[in-house]
């Protein structure tokens, strides 16, 4: 072959090279540039996408998470801009909800903080504690099983805030520990003449308030009603005692009947003097308020007004006028 034709192929290799080189180098510039660009710079949707990381996911686990929800663009790219941060093995499992428009920065930083989505569940007031484990039970973002029977009255109802995969028991745990803290505030802010020798007798009677109204401010004056009747040596006689009694709590699905009153068994505060052996339901903060800071007044009857509220009188002359108002108005209703 004749050296210049041998020239000419070294040089148009050469050059070939050469630009395969410089195409390589400008790719490499580039996407060292591009790289942490595409990593920090936020989507231009705005995605609203609730994510679940389980335990155990692993770096590459969470990115096709991310991935497969449209969360991100790229599965390498967030893996590699995981890493190159040193948060690579820091991302916490849980429940997220990702706000857009965001960058893959912004979902690993949130995924590092660990601020999962809120759950929230209502314990409304009265509820056994049989009822409030059917709740929880009842709750999918909750987990674990519920061993024994909290004790009823032990728990205290109000709205609690958990993350997905949290433990049935250790919220349990958390509404026996509320309870327990307000008892022990309002025992320390007793009256002086409070009547009881502790706090167990002041949640059983706050479990009857609770059952008796649903008006808050009712409740310091039933409160005091029931007081006053212990003082004099009267039986409560509280129908949802009697219901109790019967049902463990639950609804007894008809009006209750005289036998129902006569019934001996250990609830029945027809039958029995002073309070029962233990609490009917888990009162909420209003009904033990109201024990340990009853109104004021020397009234021992009420009954239904007709207006969703209570009629409260001193003497049985008076109750007894009042309850045959209620009568009468029934019978309209009827």
């Amino acid at each position: 072959m004749p050296l210049n034709r041998i020239s000419r192929l070294f040089l148009i290799g050469s050059a070939t090279l050469l630009a395969g080189l410089v195409l390589g180098i400008l790719f490499i510039v580039f996407n060292a540039y591009r790289a942490p660009h595409d990593f920090y710079q936020a989507a231009a949707e705005e995605p609203q996408l609730v994510i679940i990381i389980p335990n155990g996911a692993g770096l590459r686990g969470v990115a096709k998470i991310l991935e497969d929800a449209d969360a991100i663009t790229s599965s390498e790219l967030f893996v590699w801009g995981t890493r190159l941060s040193g948060a690579g093995s820091k991302l916490r499992a849980g429940e997220y909800r990702l706000l857009g428009p965001a960058s893959m920065a912004h979902i690993r930083d949130q995924l590092l903080s660990g601020e999962t989505l809120q759950h929230r569940l209502t314990i409304p007031e009265g509820l056994t504690s049989r009822q409030v484990m059917a709740l929880l039970a009842a709750d999918e973002a909750l987990a674990g099983e519920m061993a024994a029977l909290p004790g009823e009255g032990t728990l205290l109802p109000e709205t609690y805030y958990f993350s997905r995969g949290d433990d049935r028991s250790a919220l349990l745990t958390r509404m026996r520990r509320n309870q327990q803290q307000l008892l022990d505030d309002l025992w320390l802010g007793r009256r002086p003449d409070f009547p009881f020798p502790g706090a167990e007798e002041a949640v059983i009677l706050a479990s009857i308030v609770e059952k008796e109204t649903a008006l808050a401010a009712e409740r310091p004056m039933i409160a005091r009603a029931f007081l006053n009747r212990l003082e004099g040596g009267m039986r409560l006689q509280s129908d949802p005692t009697v219901i109790y009694g019967q049902t463990a709590g639950e609804p007894l699905g008809r009006p209750l009947r005289q036998s129902d009153l006569d019934a001996r068994n250990a609830y029945n505060t027809y039958v029995i003097r002073g309070l029962p052996p233990g609490p009917i339901a888990n009162p909420g903060v209003e009904s033990l308020r109201a024990v340990f800071h009853p109104a004021e007044g020397n009234y021992l009857y009420f009954v239904a007004d007709g207006k969703g509220g209570h009629a409260f009188a001193a003497t049985l002359e008076e109750h007894n006028r009042n309850v045959a108002r209620w009568r009468r108005i029934q019978r309209e209703r009827r």
